[in-house]
């Protein structure tokens, strides 16, 4: 459902049927809030990148993310299994530079572990799904993504993933997905909340940012293992396919 949703809003790069599509997007996300287990919204101003938010515990509808969890746990059952890439010059396959990482970042400050994995992972080559997997939406696991490269989202999950494994408590980080307001075109990151703050990591940033300082970006819908949140702008005058006005940012050096 949402592939095909995200593949349309790439190919619309501006005007009036981008916006009219992206609030449709907004208005099925709100629908199924409705008819799920909704919680309490944020007070406004409060939720990620200063947009007010309703967090939801059915996940049902995001399939792509379901099926990502479902395949990363069976390789993380079966990551003892031979592998193809044992056949090289230093018998090395991705995973183990992945589990090397971890290992050398277990018991830094948080701040550190978070600059450095942010960093690991941007350097992955940046592929699109249809060149990669064949089809327009693809979300890949850490193992796929360091074996194949992939797109924003896969920079994203490789990120949650890893600083899961380093010890961040899951609860406090989410795959946000946005409009890129300077770009015209959806895209996603990694937010983590921390005890002073939110930080997002981005695979078009160089370094993580403060989420205070994040302007170009209005969040659609973020989401994580144990729920998923709806987002909207908190003035009435900004309508849902326009969110905040965009007054610079993180220059793209890659398309998300």
């Amino acid at each position: 459902m949402f592939g095909g949703i995200w593949t349309v809003l790439r190919k619309l790069k501006g005007g009036r049927s981008r916006h009219m599509l992206l609030g449709a997007v907004c208005l099925t996300l709100a629908m199924g809030a409705a008819n799920g287990a909704g919680l309490a919204a944020a007070p406004a101003g409060s939720g990620l990148l200063g947009f007010a938010e309703r967090r939801h515990e059915d996940l049902s509808a995001f399939t792509k993310w379901a099926d990502m969890l479902s395949r990363h746990q069976w390789e993380e059952d079966h990551a003892d299994r031979p592998q193809p890439c044992r056949v090289s010059a230093d018998f090395s396959c991705p995973r183990d530079r992945w589990q090397n990482l971890i290992r050398e970042l277990e018991g830094r400050p948080v701040a550190e572990q978070i600059a450095a994995v942010d960093a690991f992972f941007n350097a992955v080559p940046y592929v699109e799904d249809v060149a990669n997997w064949g089809v327009p939406d693809y979300w890949a696991t850490p193992r796929e993504f360091l074996e194949r490269g992939g797109d924003c989202e896969d920079y994203a999950i490789a990120k949650y993933f890893t600083l899961k494994a380093l010890g961040v408590d899951p609860a406090a980080m989410r795959l946000m997905v946005v409009e890129d307001l300077n770009l015209r075109m959806p895209h996603a990151v990694l937010a983590v909340r921390l005890d002073d703050g939110v930080v997002v990591l981005d695979n078009q940033a160089a370094r993580p940012m403060n989420a205070a300082t994040v302007d170009r970006y209005r969040p659609i819908y973020s989401i994580n293992q144990e729920a998923w949140w709806l987002h909207r702008a908190t003035d009435p005058a900004i309508s849902p396919a326009e969110g905040k006005a965009a007054t610079g940012g993180v220059t793209a050096p890659r398309r998300p």
